[in-house]
């Protein structure tokens, strides 16, 4: 399905996140050339430690516009795939200047880069389901919903949708493709991310991880909240086949997507936790955190209607299949097993299932 990036240069800002991590593995098994550029390993420990992906690692500050456009000019990638980011939303409270140029101004600096580097012929850029205007009337977002934001990260993230639209109308505009430009940009708007590999703080399956390693009772803030979970590996098949259809030159799809659950699929935080300790045998017990929290929407879900229809992506795994992938992944650390062979196991088991 992903021929096209064989032996492609590839650029993925934010190589050494969670996220980030995965994709590099999964593109070094399709044979691409991999630039990773990152300003440092998010967390002890990482994915990308354990895991060490075939990439020419670099490190830098998505914000050092001088940085990043020495690195595209040197390796002169075919396309990016940004996830570059300060992506929790708690941190965003405490860290805001650095959240906003983080994800604004490294936005807008990547971008600029692109416009003064005329070879890049794709980017993929991250963004979050958490860029809507989310008064908590229960509908599912598409894509053609008002963009706002809450809290600082998810206002940060609305923004970048912003830049990326001024950029692509302003510089890389569909109708002058082929003619004063070669770019096609796109936007993806991902659900609640889960994994084997994330160890960030503050996010549910990360603090479950942490639970079992240390034997100790889960603590959650929001057992109520309802939440668009999907397998990081859905999310990447999304990410790959828009950057697929963008290296082929198929302009219409340099827009916004979303990348979901089905409807049917959603689960609160308690469902979440609950099926994760039911997988351990029940060893794990979990308790609220009552103490006051900093706001964060109860209830967020995607209308994926768009990118079912149109771009053909279709979620393969149910929100309880990922939690037994988690769970293996999780038992086969603990075993001290190969993580980049048990990442490629199931990135296999993804494509044949």
């Amino acid at each position: 399905m992903f021929e096209i990036y064989k032996n492609k240069t590839i650029l993925v800002t934010g190589h050494t996140g969670f996220k980030g991590s995965w994709l590099c593995i999964w593109l070094e098994s399709l044979g691409a050339k991999v630039i990773g550029y990152s300003i440092d390993i998010p967390t002890k420990p990482s994915l990308f430690e354990l895991a060490r992906p075939k990439c020419i690692d670099v490190r830098g500050d998505i914000r050092d516009f001088k940085k990043i456009n020495n690195v595209i000019k040197k390796y002169k990638p075919e396309i990016i795939f940004h996830l570059a980011a300060q992506p929790l939303v708690r941190k965003s409270y405490i860290d805001t200047i650095e959240t906003y140029q983080t994800n604004v101004i490294g936005t807008a600096n990547l971008l600029e880069t692109i416009k003064k580097n005329k070879f890049v012929k794709a980017v993929v850029a991250i963004t979050t389901d958490k860029v809507y205007l989310n008064n908590e009337t229960c509908k599912a977002f598409c894509e053609s919903d008002s963009l706002g934001g809450y809290d600082p990260y998810s206002a940060s993230k609305a923004c970048c949708e912003i830049v990326i639209s001024s950029y692509r109308n302003s510089f890389f505009n569909i109708n002058e493709y082929g003619k004063k430009h070669n770019t096609l940009i796109a936007s993806a708007r991902a659900g609640n991310v889960i994994g084997g590999g994330d160890f960030a703080q503050d996010r549910l399956i990360p603090d479950f991880i942490k639970s079992i390693l240390a034997k100790k009772t889960l603590i959650i803030r929001n057992p109520n909240s309802i939440r668009p979970w999907q397998h990081v590996l859905e999310s990447l098949s999304g990410y790959l086949m828009l950057g697929k259809k963008l290296l082929e030159g198929k302009k219409q799809f340099a827009q916004c997507w979303n990348f979901g659950p089905e409807h049917n699929d959603i689960k609160t935080v308690e469902q979440i936790v609950s099926k994760m300790c039911q997988n351990f045998d029940n060893k794990i017990k979990y308790k609220k955190d009552t103490k006051k929290q900093p706001h964060e929407a109860c209830y967020l879900k995607l209308d994926i209607t768009k990118s079912k229809t149109i771009l053909k992506w279709i979620p393969k795994w149910q929100v309880n299949t990922s939690l037994d992938k988690i769970t293996d992944w999780i038992k086969q650390y603990q075993k001290k097993q190969n993580m980049k062979d048990v990442c490629l196991k199931q990135i296999k088991e993804y494509i044949n299932g």
